[in-house]
């Protein structure tokens, strides 16, 4: 009698091929994402005695912020159109398109041009961002865990790692093109990556719902208008009092849009946007103000603390996913006050002559933000991460305005370099201040709407055989769970969770006002100022020499 073959369920013929793309997957993450958002910071001003006399220099700089814009507009777009291109395709694209742009930048001559480069690497980083998101979705729990990570400590270091490359440089094209070798080394793990997940048999990612890609299409409109109204205050030279009214109303707008949704999705919501809104602009102010022109330690004494501050990270943000199941909201709340606690420490102990003391600032706020975006991300759905990421990107923004606004108050009418040294510390100590409340109001926004119930949504359970976007119609009810969440397509539009795997509970002129606009350094003082001499050390003095004055 002939014996038929054993034959290894597809699931397990895959297993073989999992660690190894999961490897290359948490590599990939380490490098991409903080070159996607160093591309956030507008660093022109540091080269501006090398840009050519017949180039307009305000011009060129409101052209070299528009790459957070089109990362803002970006993610939310991506993340829709994760239904039709898988992720490894669009992470592959994302990074061609940021070594597009590098190679362009060495030609840049025109404000033109240089608008098209950073536009393009906004776009390029935006499509990072939603990719490694979803990529890591279904894989190792700690995939995730080391996204979230890694995006908190990018946020810390991105303003340090845009200046890094223009210490003695000879060309202003090099913001357009900070770290090419970086940008090649993650296009290569980017196409290993892709050959990994097609040998691995294409395991299927994440599918947002009809549901959720209207959601996140709905993000893109605040994003838009923010980055409207951003670029309308620095081509129409707006006053201080109106860029903070702007920028508190654009915040409150994202709170509002991210009141949407059930309880878990709030959660995610809020704590994307209370961490884009506060991490960036504070750590960019803190990298500023601890420059050796300022009396600093200069970049060189502060990568100890930033190393420390990521491993912190990263280590927080697995034990959270590992063993802080269930309780997200509250995990989430308890890595938002320890950012709170950070900015307190920020107030005490910046400026520091010693970069280690900057270790306890820079531990809370990493620590604090990854713990926080990884709660939020448990018990939810990946087209409600995208919409919180979403948020959080568009938050990036409105929390630069706010710093810009502060910034702009304080140091109007500063007439000496020591007058303008102590306004710019000011004007930290008060964002620091201003960012704490905003903390603690997202934090007690979120208790009361978690007391408000979510709607529940029908789940499939996935079997044998079953298609991804299978929806609920046609199932016995018995097969159909009411629980908090979404993740698939129902039948008339409503989310439906589908469980492929994750063990997530689902249940429950002398300031350019450039700066105020996209501007990674919030405003960079440059010379102008009544004679007075920059803060941020110029061109052809090293952002490193602490003897500088």
């Amino acid at each position: 009698m002939a014996v038929p073959p054993i034959q290894r369920p597809p699931h397990q013929a895959r297993l073989s091929n999992s660690w190894l793309l999961d490897i290359v997957l948490g590599l990939l993450v380490v490098a991409s994402l903080p070159l996607a958002v160093v591309s956030i910071p507008n660093t022109l001003s540091v080269v501006a005695r090398l840009l050519p006399d017949d180039l307009d220099q305000a011009g060129l700089m409101r052209t070299n912020g528009l790459s957070l814009p089109a990362l803002m507009l970006t993610v939310p777009l991506v993340a829709a159109a994760l239904r039709r291109v898988p992720a490894p395709h669009l992470l592959l694209g994302g990074l061609v398109l940021v070594a597009l742009s590098e190679a362009a930048g060495g030609y840049a001559g025109s404000e033109f041009f240089v608008g098209v480069v950073r536009v393009l690497r906004g776009v390029g980083a935006g499509v990072i961002l939603a990719a490694t998101l979803a990529a890591v979705w279904h894989r190792a729990a700690v995939l995730r865990a080391l996204w979230a990570g890694m995006f908190g400590l990018s946020l810390l270091t991105a303003q340090a790692l845009a200046l890094w490359p223009l210490d003695a440089v000879s060309s202003w094209r090099v913001t357009l093109q900070p770290y090419p070798l970086v940008t090649g080394v993650a296009l290569g793990l980017a196409a290993v990556h892709l050959v990994a997940w097609t040998l691995g048999g294409r395991p299927a990612g994440p599918v947002p719902s009809v549901g959720e890609r209207g959601r996140l299409l709905l993000t893109a409109v605040p994003a838009a208008g923010i980055a409207a109204l951003a670029i309308s205050t620095a081509t129409e030279g707006w006053r201080a009092v109106p860029v903070m009214v702007l920028a508190v109303v654009a915040i409150l707008g994202l709170l509002a849009l991210a009141s949407i949704g059930s309880s878990e999705s709030r959660t995610s919501a809020y704590t994307m946007v209370a961490v884009g809104a506060v991490l960036l602009p504070s750590a960019a102010q803190v990298t500023l103000v601890e420059m050796g022109g300022l009396g600093g330690p200069g970049l060189r004494g502060l990568w100890v603390p930033y190393a420390v501050a990521g491993v912190l990270a990263i280590v927080a943000a697995v034990a959270v996913r590992l063993f802080a199941q269930g309780v997200g909201r509250r995990v989430a709340s308890l890595g938002l006050l320890a950012m709170v606690a950070g900015l307190c420490s920020v107030r005490l102990v910046v400026p520091a002559a010693d970069g280690m003391v900057l270790t306890v600032p820079f531990s809370l706020l990493a620590v604090g933000a990854a713990v926080a975006v990884t709660a939020a991300l448990q018990g939810v759905g990946a087209g409600v991460a995208m919409s919180g990421l979403s948020l959080g990107c568009a938050g990036v923004l409105a929390g630069f305005l706010l710093g810009a606004g502060v910034q702009m108050a304080m140091l109007h009418g500063v007439r000496s370099a020591q007058e303008l040294v102590d306004s710019f510390v000011g004007a930290l100590h008060w964002w620091a201040l201003a960012g704490g409340f905003l903390l603690v109001m997202i934090i007690v926004l979120a208790a009361v709407m978690a007391r408000r119930p979510g709607r529940g949504v029908p789940v499939v359970p996935e079997g044998p055989g079953t298609p991804p976007d299978v929806p609920c119609a046609g199932l016995p009810p018995a097969d159909v769970l009411l629980v908090r969440g979404a993740d698939q397509a129902g039948p008339d539009g409503d989310e439906v969770v589908r469980p492929d795997g994750d063990d997530d509970d689902p249940s429950t002129v002398a300031i350019p006002r450039v700066g105020a606009v996209m501007a990674g350094p919030i405003v960079e003082p440059v010379a102008g100022v009544g004679g007075v001499t920059p803060a941020v050390p110029p061109q052809g003095q090293s952002p490193e020499d602490a003897g500088s004055a």
